[in-house]
């Protein structure tokens, strides 16, 4: 399998792909508080179509998606997102993530949206270093956010403000 990764626009054709990878990622235990992905048509409905992505390898084969919600229909929150991003098992350790995180930093960038947040299980130690990567701070800890099966999970809160808008 080739190292080489492109990140190009999510389009719905992506849609199996992404949502295996979003199960899978929901199947490890400390990536979502969801149970089950959801349906496409929800999954599109609620994610803002300028701002997903999905990282694919030399044959076409997804290896991770990323997409950016908004935060809230208040104006002042117009530049403020948050974002979800999941990497198939295969595409760990490729720059998937990053490669990711970089077309998503610049879209929203090019968009005017100024933050960018993430909620990030602590355990989730991957996600938390590729975040830092990028740019991404913890401003805040949520503790006992939600009950995930049997017990209740802190999440931490990532942002990362953008240095041009």
């Amino acid at each position: 399998m080739s190292d080489h990764v492109t990140v190009r626009p999510m389009v719905p054709a992506d849609a199996d792909a992404v949502l295996a990878i979003f199960q899978a990622g929901i199947d490890s235990g400390d990536a979502s508080f969801e149970s089950a992905a959801p349906g496409w048509a929800a999954f599109d409905a609620a994610r803002l179509p300028d701002h997903r992505f999905v990282a694919v390898d030399a044959a076409g084969t997804v290896l991770g998606w990323i997409a950016a919600a908004r935060t809230s229909a208040r104006p002042v929150y117009a530049g403020v997102v948050e974002h979800g991003v999941y990497v198939h098992p295969s595409g760990a350790g490729r720059g998937v993530g990053r490669a990711l995180l970089a077309a998503l930093i610049a879209s929203t960038e090019a968009a005017g949206i100024w933050t960018i947040q993430a909620g990030v299980f602590p355990e989730n130690t991957a996600s938390l270093a590729l975040h830092e990567r990028a740019g991404f701070r913890v401003v805040g800890v949520r503790e006992r956010m939600g009950r995930h099966g049997d017990r209740w999970r802190d999440v931490l809160l990532l942002e990362r403000r953008s240095t041009l808008v």
